[in-house]
């Protein structure tokens, strides 16, 4: 046997000892409360030169997260933003009234008409994405892999280009209360929890919980408790 048909021998019998090569997963799924906030925080702690995110404020309102998460959630997006010398935040045309005026994360902002999924991407080398798309809450992706990473900063980049800068817009004019909305915002004040108050209100529990998230659009805000305080200075109680 010739050197030659000994190695393309040798060669074969190495491949079929191997057997196919196994798919690299794309990234890691982290499901549960500790271990998303642990992400996030992780997320935060490695920023040290640029964040994008796609961020939908208004997504969260008509969700019963609870608060305690959304506050860590802020926390770690503050966090990860200071640290950053660069951040460019994208958010949809809807959450205009969570986000116009406010000034609580650092950075550059601008508008799009909608956004893909909500996403953070830190220094186009880890991303975080919901695996529902939607809320971080519901468990996320935690994405490694290079060129998936580029392919997100690419789609970050076309949708900055192409939406409008932030600081431009003023904020929404104020408006009364909605008649339908007032028996929420008075179950929200007198502290009733949700089964309680759609029960009281003759609502199913996912009819309440969408009326929620309307008056918390309407008051600016993703927090059921400051919810109280901005319908105080609207006038509405």
């Amino acid at each position: 046997m010739s050197e030659t048909a000994g190695s393309v021998m040798l060669a074969r019998s190495a491949m079929g000892r191997a057997g196919p090569e196994l798919p690299r997963p794309t990234g890691r799924p982290v499901r549960g409360t500790r271990r998303v906030s642990a992400a996030l925080a992780g997320l935060a702690a490695s920023a040290r030169h640029e964040l994008l995110t796609f961020d939908d404020p208004a997504a969260s309102a008509s969700r019963a997260i609870p608060e305690p998460f959304l506050e860590l959630a802020g926390a770690c997006m503050r966090a990860a933003a200071e640290r950053a010398t660069e951040v460019r935040r994208i958010v949809p045309r809807h959450a205009l009234p969570q986000v116009v005026g406010a000034t609580w994360i650092p950075g550059r902002a601008r508008v799009a008409d909608a956004i893909p999924f909500k996403m953070i991407l830190v220094d186009r080398t880890v991303a975080a994405v919901p695996l529902d798309l939607e809320l971080l809450y519901n468990g996320l992706l935690l994405i490694r892999d290079p060129v998936v990473v580029q392919a997100l900063v690419r789609a970050h980049h076309i949708a900055w280009t192409t939406s409008q800068e932030l600081a431009g817009l003023t904020p929404p004019a104020a408006r009364d209360l909605p008649p339908q909305l007032r028996p929420v915002l008075d179950a929200l004040l007198a502290g009733l929890t949700d089964e309680t108050a759609a029960a009281r209100l003759g609502m199913s529990p996912r009819t309440y919980s969408r009326r929620v998230g309307e008056l918390l659009t309407a008051l600016g805000t993703t927090s059921r408790f400051r919810a109280g305080a901005e319908a105080a200075r609207r006038g509405w109680v």
